[in-house]
């Protein structure tokens, strides 16, 4: 058995718990909603609840693959529910957010991908609280990119989101139900057709890429029209997900934001903590 590799010390975080992260807690709780934050044990947790945000997971905790880099459930999932946009609207009011990140696991099993569920979301959000703005992080529509991204139109405006997550060699052990190229013309199709929305995607290191394969992927990102990027550090979400190949240091994720800024991205989030929907309130990231 491979034996898993220590923490360095710049990635050892302890939970932050205050009234802000109580709060946070009691109204995702009574409402029943979902957050990416929970599903996947994210290490920023316990700072963006302290700081009152949270970034929601709709259509479910069930998803309809089965990546190896994440620790969201796999299986067949519910229906939608009807309800949901309703409690994100009341959970933005409540929380009295201005910025408002919504996700999704993959429902391959849908028409449209869920796109519509998104859609609704946002909408219901808007009837109750006119001044937030969104962001959204969806899965890669397979097979019915062109009719999802017509759905989502009707929604603008957002910021649109879709993660590559790694490079392209490492998919078939990593997001063996996704597709690099997939994925890029998601990003491209949504460019073109959402006039004036930056597109924003997020990879992570650590899972044993090279140097030359992350730039490949900016490169490419930015060929496709992606104005925004993370880039963060693959930290093992569960036991049953792939192991960290290598911890990467602080001042590599420094230059990567620099060749980041270089090759066009307008906002940069680069740093271990890195994830897609971290600050990304702020109008400057770098």
């Amino acid at each position: 058995m491979r034996r898993a590799r220590k923490l360095p010390p710049w990635l050892r975080r302890p939970l932050s718990v205050d009234k802000t992260f109580a709060h946070t807690e009691q109204v995702l709780g009574s409402l029943g909603l979902e957050t990416i934050c929970t599903n996947t044990n994210c290490p920023n947790r316990g700072e963006c609840w302290s700081r009152g945000t949270a970034t929601v997971l709709i259509l479910g905790n069930i998803c309809t693959r089965n990546c190896k880099f994440c620790s969201v459930a796999a299986g067949k999932p519910a229906p939608p529910d009807p309800a949901e946009p309703l409690r994100v609207a009341r959970m933005t009011e409540q929380m009295g957010l201005k910025y408002l990140v919504i996700t999704s696991v993959d429902r391959d099993d849908l028409a449209d991908g869920g796109a519509a569920h998104f859609r609704d979301c946002i909408r219901q959000v808007r009837r109750r609280c006119p001044d937030v703005e969104f962001e959204i992080l969806t899965p890669d529509f397979r097979g019915r990119q062109a009719a999802a991204l017509a759905i989502l139109k009707d929604a603008m405006p957002f910021v649109f989101g879709h993660n590559v997550e790694t490079v392209p060699s490492l998919y078939p052990a990593a997001r063996a139900g996704g597709d690099y190229q997939c994925s890029l013309n998601l990003l491209r199709m949504a460019s073109e057709t959402f006039a004036g929305v930056r597109t924003k995607s997020s990879i992570m290191l650590g899972l044993g890429e090279t140097k030359q394969e992350v730039e490949h992927v900016l490169r490419d990102l930015r060929g496709v029209g992606c104005a925004r990027i993370t880039i963060g550090q693959y930290l093992k979400p569960s036991r049953e997900s792939l192991e960290v190949a290598e911890y990467i240091r602080p001042d590599e994720f420094d230059r990567w934001r620099e060749r980041a800024r270089e090759l066009g991205f307008s906002w940069v989030m680069s740093s271990p903590f890195a994830r897609s929907s971290y600050f990304a309130e702020k109008a400057d990231a770098s």
